[in-house]
């Protein structure tokens, strides 16, 4: 097979906490431009851009850079619709999931 690029996200379990980012930044697997951390004050993911043979391989990949890295839980992987189009796996069946519903603050 032959390598090419898989474009993923990686959903984390809960944001990181001052002592894990500080443990990230010494972390070169996460500094060689294949994952990026995205972050927002309630959640935080990677977006993966990883060179493999196949998916299984590239979300393999992914995964393992995180045996380094203590107390990150990875909730989820995602194949937006982006990803979905990036990696050549878009078709007129595929549609996009709908966006999560919020809690209701009267419940």
């Amino acid at each position: 097979m032959a390598v090419r690029e898989w474009c993923f996200t990686l959903h984390l379990q809960q944001p990181l906490t001052p002592e894990q980012s500080d443990t990230l930044d010494g972390l070169d697997r996460f500094h060689d431009g294949q994952i990026g951390l995205v972050e927002s004050p309630d959640r935080a993911e990677f977006s993966c851009l990883i060179e493999a043979e196949s998916l299984t391989d590239a979300i393999a990949d992914a995964l393992s850079r995180f045996e380094d890295f203590p107390g990150v839980l990875i909730r989820s992987v995602e194949l937006n619709w982006i990803a979905l189009d990036e990696n050549g796996m878009s078709t007129p069946a595929v549609v996009p999931a709908p966006p999560p519903l919020e809690a209701d603050p009267a419940a």
